[in-house]
């Protein structure tokens, strides 16, 4: 057992939680990072209290100022971007290559987007007879972010910074995966001149989460993760009638009509499936290839996928890293057997990689099926693995019938070089997000979220805003009250 443990941090504090004791392991080499506690009914209760006095100071802030201390905070992610991707690297098992341009720096790009949104949020003005109206859009008060292990830190700021520009304060409890980049981001807030309890950190397990979402003080629980653990949630948040935002589970089809940029459409298959390792909710796990094409591309991303290179997370040419722990790793080799076991053609991978100094990681080789049928579970279920399904059609409307056959509906994607049947295909398609030929590109100006299981409300762009804030009518008499009485 380690020494070190990775602390919560309550009203500008880095404090340990007075619950049990768990680990957290590094991926890349089944190794102990540390030791995490457990937030109480009893810590909780202090970080809602604490939230309570600093949002009392923070709405009553402007949004230019605001905006100017998230700023700072901007400034100092990027200077420290490096050393927090290392960290991610160490908490996630994903390759370098990726943390070191992606998730820190998406993360400061939220934080810049909504700190220059923060001084234009406004009502509006109606005009009546002898009258008028006008809106006041306010902040909520107490929001909870809950967290998912894939992004751990770039979600962390996409929660908390249009709540904080919006003028709340917000608590946010991570993965208990992956514990240690939020506290980072809880530091780099205080140090650019957010007040003690805006934004905290509250580590543990899912009872921790249960009890932040059940709080009577807390107005919003934000969730990212499985679609088992949002509905939980959304059941908690019921009883008092809080606001929710969920960004669920997903099994997003990609189609690939004959016509499409063959080698691009290659490439968006790749990056769809095996970028972080297939741990990314809107992966497009479902690859519907176009009949004619099918043999070809198959062959294709054969060969593509060969190349490559599993190995330590930290190195620089590593592509693909290690599956967050060794339970999910045990998960996705099951799918991979049920995959075999129903008919599908295991046409690459399907097994475990030993790296070599890093035998007790969680490494699985990219792997492709093809022959798929839509009611196969490799077909139906979220794997959440570097995993892809490969299934044949022949016509537009039978792929956009087959596509939307899921309970699921975060997002899809279109590859063709009509532009037409490619606005008609995102149209069709039940999904949240939809590509045109590109994939998983989701840039802080653009609105993210889900359909069906997949998801309520959105993340990102201006729409984020509405969901952190409430409106307020206020009706102004400027004749007399009409009235009939004597």
């Amino acid at each position: 057992m380690t020494d070190v443990v990775i602390p919560s941090f309550i009203d500008g504090h880095a404090v340990h939680g007075s619950g049990a004791r768990f680990e957290t392991f590094n991926p890349a080499t089944g190794q102990v990072i540390a030791g995490v506690h457990d937030c109480t009914q009893a810590d909780v209760d202090a970080a809602v209290a604490a939230a309570q006095r600093g949002f009392a100071v923070w709405s009553a802030l402007t949004g230019t100022e605001r905006g100017r201390i998230l700023q700072r905070a901007v400034q100092i992610l990027r200077e420290r971007n490096d050393e927090l991707a290392a960290l991610e690297v160490q908490d996630t098992g994903k390759p370098w290559q990726e943390a070191q341009v992606v998730d820190v720096a998406s993360g400061a790009d939220c934080i810049e987007y909504f700190a220059g949104a923060a001084a234009t949020l406004a009502g509006a003005q109606y005009p009546l007879k002898n009258a008028f109206a006008y809106t006041r859009r306010e902040p909520l008060g107490v929001c909870v972010g809950i967290g998912a292990w894939n992004y751990p830190i770039q979600i962390a700021c996409w929660k908390s910074g249009p709540a904080l520009a919006a003028g709340n304060a917000m608590i946010f409890k991570p993965s208990e995966l992956t514990p240690m980049t939020a506290l980072k981001l809880a530091e780099v807030y205080l140090e650019a001149g957010v007040p003690p309890g805006v934004f905290q950190v509250l580590q543990g397990r899912g009872t921790t989460g249960a009890l932040l979402a059940a709080h009577p003080d807390v107005a919003k629980v934000s969730v990212t993760g499985s679609v088992p653990t949002g509905k939980r949630v959304m059941a908690s948040a019921a009883d008092t009638l809080k606001r929710v935002t969920m960004e669920l589970g997903g099994k997003s089809p990609l189609v690939v009509f004959e016509d499409a940029d063959f080698e691009q459409a290659v490439t968006a298959a790749m990056m769809a499936n095996f970028y972080t390792q297939g741990e990314i909710c809107t992966n497009g796990t479902r690859v519907f290839v176009q009949r004619s094409i099918l043999p070809r591309f198959i062959a294709r991303l054969k060969e593509r996928t060969a190349l490559l290179r599993v190995g330590d997370p930290m190195h620089p040419d590593t592509e693909v890293g290690a599956l967050i722990s060794a339970a999910h790793r045990d998960k996705v080799m099951g799918y991979i057997q049920i995959g075999q076991d129903d008919g599908a053609t295991l046409v690459c991978g399907g097994h475990t990689v030993a790296v070599p100094g890093m035998e007790g990681g969680y490494f699985v080789a990219p792997t492709i099926f093809a022959d798929c049928t839509d009611p196969m579970r490799i077909v139906q279920e979220e794997i959440f693995g570097p995993v892809m399904s490969i299934l044949a059609f022949d016509d537009e409307a039978e792929v956009l019938r087959r596509a939307n056959d899921t309970r699921f509906g975060l997002a899809a994607g279109v590859f063709t070089r009509d532009s037409a049947r490619g606005h008609r295909m995102a149209a069709g398609l039940k999904a949240g997000i939809c590509w045109i030929n590109n994939y998983n590109i989701t840039p802080i100006e653009m609105p993210f979220g889900g359909a069906r299981e997949s998801g309520i409300g959105h993340e990102n762009s201006m729409v984020a805003l509405e969901h952190y804030t409430q409106l307020k009518t206020v009706y102004v008499e400027l004749g007399q009250v009409a009235c009939g009485y004597r």
